[in-house]
């Protein structure tokens, strides 16, 4: 019995940071098979969307597995002693584990057309490059070296109060939170919350439906929405409601890094 939980904890870890190139080739299908006209859609429409399983359970698994390891990340942040609420989360350090580094690149091309086409009808001058390697080395080039993307933990009463994950002059305006337990089993409450504000209107507020797997595609601090005479901007926060039971793990993949 022992051998066969060690083995399954080996194979577990090897899926999230060993085998890179059959991680990276399986997340770079699956993310070719994603619906992004649906996608696109819905990100002009609301400023969020959802491509379901866009990791398998045995990847959520094993990326959620990794919070409890001291390497491969390089800060800890406890919520409450910040004010941001309760709960924790982990920024990997580089190099990545080789499904978030696929998530990463395979997913950034898809989303740098809505990226552009969003600045544009802001009246932003910022454009993005083709790849993600490109945008990265502008921005280690102002200074913003520190990786972001990042692995949360909930227990019980924990919550992420709402937010935008903005580090440095270069933003990346969409983001991607994959949900890696399933509501209902593993965990209770702990719903995905946005809000968007609008000029001269009330906050509305949206909860994301997610499943285990499931990635939640969203504004990282605004984006465009038609008027009557053009363009306005509406601005977007995230957060994640509180827990009543069990654990909850989100990996956060943010394309910009950090000062």
């Amino acid at each position: 019995m022992i051998a066969n939980a060690n083995q399954m904890k080996n194979g577990t870890e090897k899926t999230a940071k060993g085998n890179g190139a059959a991680a990276t080739a399986a997340i770079q299908a699956r993310v070719e098979r994603v619906g992004w006209e649906r996608i696109y859609a819905d990100l002009d429409a609301q400023g969020w969307a959802i491509a379901p399983k866009l990791l398998t359970h045995a990847e959520a698994d094993a990326v959620s597995d990794l919070y409890h390891r001291d390497d491969g990340f390089r800060s800890h942040v406890i919520m409450g002693r910040h004010g941001f609420g309760r709960g924790e989360y982990k920024y990997f350090s580089y190099p990545l584990p080789p499904i978030i580094q696929a998530l990463r690149v395979a997913t950034y091309p898809h989303l740098v057309p809505v990226a552009n086409k969003w600045h544009e009808r802001m009246s932003k001058d910022v454009r993005f490059p083709a790849s993600h390697a490109a945008f990265l080395d502008r921005c280690h080039k102002a200074g913003q070296v520190r990786p972001t993307p990042l692995l949360l933990e909930y227990a019980p009463d924990d919550y992420n109060c709402l937010h935008r994950d903005l580090y440095g002059e270069h933003v990346f305006p969409i983001q991607i939170a994959i949900l890696l337990d399933q509501p209902g089993e593993d965990f209770e409450g702990g719903e995905f919350v946005m809000t968007e504000q609008r000029p001269r209107m009330q906050t509305r507020a949206m909860v994301l439906p997610l499943k285990k797997g499931d990635a939640a595609i969203f504004a990282v601090n605004s984006r465009p929405m038609k008027g009557v005479r053009g363009d306005y901007q509406v601005k977007l926060n995230h957060g994640v409601s509180k827990l009543y039971s069990g654990k909850r793990h989100t990996v956060g993949v943010i394309f910009h890094d950090a000062t």
